[in-house]
Parts: structure tokens; sequence; C-alpha cells
């Protein structure tokens, strides 16, 4: 049967389906950081429980920190003791946590592309609405809840009724002066900011496919704009080359390997979307926001 990407990463994906229940989906990659997680820590602490994959959980400081003086003391009484609490909580459940101060520190949705932690075909979530800008890897990419921050750690799972989805196909080329973000906002406009509610967006055609990955994650990124609970585009070239040498990333015959197996993550030609959405790049000008 034809797949869509997002039902093949979907499907490659399913622990255990009953008919009549949710699919318990396994997640490659939790994303942690200091707003979302205290109550989640909380819960596994009382229930006994411990990190079921800490390999498969990065944290970071990323939502309340200052961007100078990271040396000193936070000055926010709030965001101080939200920052002190996850390095407790990532330390005694031994969860990796980049601190201000450590290099890799920085936005959690910057930090996994450029490590190369997000990897094509993986499930990936974290208690933030954008993460859905990890679906310009060709990744399955969601924000969840704080009960689903929980339930990930304990379990590395998720319960998950399938997606929908939605193609969104962008012909023609973006004339001058005309960037991934007002493509996107084009698109918003078009389908309304409640359209892809319920959908996995994904971003395909000419204009898409000449885009940097950076453009990308933008697109990626602003599905939530939409309403849509993710947004995917099919990895290339530009993917691999972007991916290539990055300190988590596959390396030697493991990397020749993870790219052969990373070609095929694209839509069937006959696959059929729910919705089709089809855009004309080339009457597109610059939005004001």
């Amino acid at each position: 049967m034809a797949k869509t990407l997002a039902e093949k990463v979907w499907e490659s994906h399913v622990v255990a389906r009953a008919e009549g229940e949710p699919d318990l989906l396994y997640i490659d990659l939790h994303l942690v950081h200091e707003v979302t997680s205290p109550q989640a820590f909380d819960g596994l602490r009382a229930a006994g429980r411990q990190v079921r994959r800490p390999d498969l959980t990065m944290a970071t400081e990323d939502h309340n920190v200052p961007t100078v003086d990271i040396d000193k003391p936070i000055a926010d009484p709030i965001s101080r003791t939200q920052v002190e609490t996850l390095r407790r909580n990532c330390a005694e459940f031994d969860v990796p946590l980049f601190s201000l101060g450590n290099v890799e520190q920085g936005i959690v949705h910057v930090v996994g592309p450029q490590l190369g932690l997000t990897q094509p075909g993986m499930t990936v979530v974290c208690g933030d609405s954008h993460t859905s800008t990890h679906g310009a890897f060709g990744a399955l990419a969601f924000g969840i809840g704080t009960s689903e921050v929980e339930h990930v750690l304990a379990t590395q799972t998720l319960p998950l009724k399938p997606f929908k989805t939605m193609a969104i196909t962008v012909n023609g080329q973006l004339p001058d002066g005309v960037t991934a973000k007002d493509l996107i906002l084009a698109v918003i406009a078009q389908i309304g900011t409640g359209g892809g509610q319920g959908y996995v967006l994904e971003y395909r055609g000419e204009a898409i496919e000449a885009l940097s990955m950076e453009a990308r994650m933008t697109i990626c990124n602003m599905s939530i704009e939409a309403g849509a609970r993710a947004g995917m585009i099919a990895p290339d070239e530009t993917t691999f080359e972007f991916l290539k040498g990055r300190e988590r990333a596959p390396s030697g015959k493991a990397w020749d390997e993870a790219v052969e197996a990373w070609r095929l993550l694209a839509t069937d030609a006959d696959a059929e979307f729910d919705a089709e959405v089809v855009v004309d790049a080339s009457t597109l000008s610059p939005f004001v926001t």
C-alpha cells in the first residue's frame, strides 16, 4: 500500500496496536527544557520510576535564561528556580544536560539539528509546540504536554491516534526578496490559522527543494501557526550535506547505511493525502509582520 512520508515514519514506530485504541508509538528523541519538565520529573519521583532511556533524552536550559552575563546567577527568581530544578532533576535521573556556559547549550530546536541529534525518519517530541521545527529533516516531530513528557520519560512511548496528512505543494521559485517566512505566512493565509488542525503538513515542490535547511526549519517551525500537529519535508541532498560530520550524526560506514535508508523516506507517487493545497511561489511577495 502506498504511503505518505508521515505514514512511513509513523508505521515504522508503532510498538503496539489494538482495535479501537490509540497506537503506542516509540519515541527516538526526547528533548527536555526547564519549563514543562518539573512536574513530569515529580511524577516519576512519586511513582518510584526512573527515566527509561536517558540516552535518548537531551535536556538544555533554553526558555528562561539570559543571553548575557551567563556566568552570574539568574536575576529573575522564577527563572532561576526553574533552571536549578532542571539541573537537580537531570542529575538525579541521569539525563544529559547542556547548562549555561556549555558550548552546546542553546535553543532546544537549534541544538538538536546542530549536533546531528535530529535525523531523518525519527520520532521527536518535546514539551514545546514548535518541536515541529525538526520536521525539516524528515522527522515526525511534535510538541507534547507535561503529562506526556512524564509518559515518555517513563516508557519512551506515547499512545496516539494517527494524524491526518496534508500536502502543501509549492510550485515555481520564490521571487527575489521573498523568504521562507513569507512562504509559510502565505500558506497560513491560504488555509487559515486553524486549517492544519489534526494534520501533519508535508511541504514539497520545486520551491521547497530549493530552500536551505535553515529555511526549511522556519517553514516547519511555523506549521504550528496554522494549527497543525507537525510539518515535514522529505530528506534530500541538502539534508544530508547539513548533517554530514555533525557530532552526533553517523559516520563512516554507518553514515553510508543511514543515507541509503534516508533516501527511502519520501511519499510514494500514488499515496493519497487527506487534503492537498497548491501554492504558486512566483506570485508571492513579502509580508509585513
